[in-house]
């Protein structure tokens, strides 16, 4: 069972400004951004990471550029961990979006929330979204297993509503608890896929102690978790802020 790192992209201009940016063209890092992008890259370092994957938008790739820089790999870029489509909504002010129907629904019911078709952007619900990239996240770690072996560790550079949703199918959450799930910029979040069902090693990490998610050949090969709650990767790592 590969380990997946979901890694959101760093701060961006309409972070900063309070915008939603969807799939607005030239939305890029911001100063923060960049270095927080540049951090990530020294922290990650030093794992065995064999594949990057990201979403084909800008502020993705900025922040997965130095990722793959430090691992010497290429990018691969798979709209399936692509921002959410959000149609008429993209480019908006967050504040004036707040004051739509439709914002009560994605927070309380987000499973029936259907974005709003615009002219310049295409528009999809959020079970949608959902649904293409688990799908994605799933078939992309299947190729890694096959490709590298169950001790290898992969990359997924995406967006915020894209990484809970992933999250949340991971803990077995419905999609209409997805909002209890933080995922800040330049955090990771880790997940493996064992058959038939999932593990969350850590959620919104932004610590520096990493060594322990890269498994044992033991802990690779096995389907299970452990009654008790096991020993940890690292023999006893701490969680909290210095984990993942």
């Amino acid at each position: 069972m590969p380990t997946l790192l979901l890694i959101r992209h760093g701060r961006t201009t309409a972070n900063a400004a309070g915008t939603l940016a969807g799939w607005s063209p030239g939305i890029g890092l911001d100063e923060v951004g960049r270095d927080q992008a540049a951090r990530l890259a020294e922290r990650l370092a030093a794992l065995p990471v064999c594949r990057v994957v990201a979403s084909p938008l800008q502020r993705t790739l900025e922040t997965a550029a130095p990722l793959a820089a430090a691992w010497g790999l290429e990018v691969v870029q798979d709209e399936g961990v692509g921002e959410c489509r959000y149609g008429a909504w993209t480019g908006r002010p967050l504040k004036d979006l707040a004051q739509e129907e439709l914002w009560k629904v994605i927070q309380r019911a987000p499973s029936a929330a259907v974005f709003p078709a615009g002219d310049d952007y295409p528009h999809e619900s959020l079970a949608a979204m959902s649904a293409r990239a688990v799908e994605t996240v799933r078939r992309a770690d299947a190729d890694v297993l096959a490709a590298y072996g169950p001790t290898a560790v992969w990359a997924a550079v995406s967006h915020g509503d894209v990484i809970k949703a992933i999250v949340a199918d991971a803990l077995g959450m419905h999609l209409d608890q997805f909002q209890r799930i933080v995922v800040d910029p330049a955090s990771v979040s880790v997940i493996r896929y064992p058959v038939g069902q999932a593990m969350v090693l850590g959620v919104n990490g932004s610590g520096t102690d990493l060594e322990g998610i890269v498994p044992t050949q033991q802990e690779a090969q096995s389907d299970e978790g452990q009654v008790g709650g096991g020993a940890g990767s690292g023999g006893g790592q701490p969680q909290g802020e210095d984990a993942p």
